[in-house]
């Protein structure tokens, strides 16, 4: 039976699924806002390998599972850390395979496999705004990833590509080609505000795009609190 589930909200969204007699999903530490009476929760490293590994990417060491314990339906939401969208993925939307940026994944059924996965190119690790680590999500289930500000798709043909801003990049599907180029032109790479690198992707395949990564919104708050911090002091 497919994972019901409801998405609430614009900007702010919460995901609201409904979890079967012993239908269990997975999520992010933290990204749980309520869960009925019947749900189990309890945390786990999936593999102390496994944890590690997230770990060391940067992720949590522990991803918390959810386990409808009960013999009625039974309800939980979870809640988007930033403004942005909520992007419900199935099987055949992944094609099974699905690399996305750290942190991007919100939660998935427990079908889904959350790995680390490493670029394969030595640019793409140094300059790619994630080092050498993605996530890597396969097997059977739905996914849930989370994007900041507005959602966006591509679909590239074989041998089409795109230039996309390296902080803007979601996920991709398995065959997309990820590598990283240094933006053509010294007043470009200095004065055109998009940074020094920019994300190359070659299809075929489909990309997912969001227009606010957290690291541009975080940016944006802290020149806005130092703005105000000097007109105070004036």
């Amino acid at each position: 039976m497919s994972l019901r589930y409801s998405i609430h909200g614009d900007d702010l969204q919460v995901l609201e699924v409904q979890l079967a007699p012993g239908e269990s999903i997975r999520s992010e530490t933290g990204a749980m806002l309520f869960m009925d009476d019947g749900i189990e929760m309890s945390a786990s490293t999936g593999g102390i390998l496994k944890g590690l590994k997230r770990a060391v990417a940067g992720d949590g060491l522990f991803i918390t599972g959810f386990t409808n314990r009960s013999d009625d339906v039974k309800k939980l939401a979870f809640s988007a850390p930033f403004p942005g969208k909520i992007l419900p993925l199935n099987r055949d939307d992944i094609g099974g395979h699905l690399l996305c940026q750290r942190g991007a994944f919100l939660c998935g059924e427990s079908g889904v496999e959350i790995e680390v996965a490493f670029t394969r190119r030595l640019g793409a690790g140094f300059f790619g705004g994630e080092g050498f680590i993605l996530q890597r999500l396969k097997g059977r289930g739905r996914v849930f990833l989370h994007a900041g500000g507005a959602l966006m798709s591509r679909d590239l043909r074989a041998g089409e590509a795109i230039n996309v801003d390296t902080g803007c990049l979601v996920a991709f599907t398995r065959d997309v080609d990820y590598d990283i180029r240094l933006v053509g032109g010294v007043r470009n790479a200095l004065f055109g505000g998009e940074g020094l690198f920019l994300a190359r992707l070659t299809g075929p395949g489909r990309v997912y795009l969001q227009s606010l990564p957290l690291s541009r919104l975080a940016d944006r708050i802290l020149e806005g609190r130092v703005v105000s911090s000097n007109s105070s002091t004036d």
